[in-house]
């Protein structure tokens, strides 16, 4: 039996508030998009409510909250969210990695020393994040039709986002919600624990523009105890991270101004979920499918409170198609509704998710 046609995906409402409360307490440290903090979560439901309810497709700062719900319990499992453009009167903040060339032809030496220069944008670009999983609901399959949510609801509406797509990937963070990168480089700065600064960074970015340092930072400088977790994401988000590059993300050169996790980029036509996904009829409903099924894909409708599920889509030709009478009742769908879907698994091989960015960041920083 299909336990992920159960799983309900859909946009958030108030109604969730309590929901979002709970898992948020759940999170641990550096997940800022989902904070432990009532209000902010209030006010995140409201500016996904208007998202959903804008008419202009020409993006701004829209951001789009999904949630999970098992429909078996009734109870809400997992969120993601989409940003439409970071920037504007809160800039996109990161730190780049690059190299400075120094040389010496009276000592013959020649070296190119690592720095961290500060980015900030100002338009753009789009920004995925948000995405949590309550860990008993965490399974085959699970975490991959959370995360697709967000790359069918770009298929279906890429007029409503900026072209380039990036995720900010969870740094190193131990469990006093301690950074090493935080320590050795922005506490000098700021006089606040790393915890605190996290945290101020989603009410208000204002005081990073007033106090973070514009002059680029040596590497070498920092102790190795930064300079190690510098590209290198945190344990939780590793899975997160992998099906991101399988799904054509690459490592932008660029890391978190606080705990220095990995900036992961891709330009939406691009996205293997975005290129490869349909739009289609439904033309039959069919006895249940199953969850081990390699055409397993996730299944959306169309409008822009769009709602998906996990199911197996038979082609009947170029533009029918077959799906699960579950499914079909899990999303309000009959025969002769279009549908959005693709594949969940991408084909393209994949190492494991932190080895693969570390070693991309890694070999800039060294």
């Amino acid at each position: 039996m299909n336990k992920l046609a159960n799983l309900l995906l859909r946009p958030v409402s108030m109604s969730d508030l309590d929901a979002i409360e709970a898992l948020a307490g759940l999170t641990g440290f550096g997940l800022t998009t989902i904070p432990r903090d009532r209000a902010v979560l209030e006010r995140r439901i409201r500016q996904s409510e208007h998202a959903f309810a804008k008419v202009d497709p020409h993006p701004g700062p829209e951001a789009y909250l999904f949630v999970m719900e098992d429909l078996s319990r009734r109870q809400v499992v997992g969120t993601c969210g989409v940003m439409s453009k970071t920037g504007g009167f809160e800039p996109f903040y990161a730190y780049r990695i690059e190299k400075a060339v120094r040389e010496s032809k009276e000592l013959n030496i020649r070296k190119a020393i690592p720095t961290l220069h500060l980015v900030t944008e100002h338009n753009g670009p789009c920004e995925i994040g948000s995405l949590f999983l309550h860990p008993q609901a965490r399974g085959k399959h699970v975490g991959r039709l959370l995360s697709m949510m967000r790359f069918v609801y770009l298929a279906q509406f890429p007029d409503f986002f900026d072209k380039t797509i990036i995720a900010e990937m969870r740094g190193v963070i131990d469990a006093q919600g301690r950074s090493a990168f935080w320590d050795a480089l922005g506490r000098h700065f700021f006089d606040i624990e790393f915890v605190k600064a996290d945290y101020l960074s989603i009410v208000n970015k204002r005081f990073i523009a007033d106090l973070m340092p514009t002059y680029p930072i040596y590497i070498p400088l920092l102790p190795e105890s930064a300079q190690a977790v510098i590209g290198r994401v945190h344990d939780q988000t590793a899975p997160a991270l992998h099906i991101l590059l399988q799904e054509g993300f690459a490592y932008s050169g660029m890391v978190d101004i606080f705990e220095a996790g990995p900036v992961v980029l891709c330009e939406l036509p691009e996205i293997r979920a975005v290129a490869e996904s349909r739009l289609d009829q439904v033309a039959e409903l069919t006895d249940d499918d199953p969850t081990d099924s390699p055409l397993l894909s996730i299944i959306a409708t169309t409008e822009r409170r769009m709602y998906g599920c996990g199911g197996v889509v038979q082609r009947l030709d170029a533009h029918h198609v077959a799906v699960s009478k579950r499914c079909a009742e899990t999303l309000g769908l009959g025969v002769g509704d279009p549908v959005r879907h693709v594949t969940l698994r991408s084909d393209r091989p994949g190492e494991p998710g932190q080895e693969l960015a570390s070693s991309q960041a890694q070999a800039v920083v060294s």
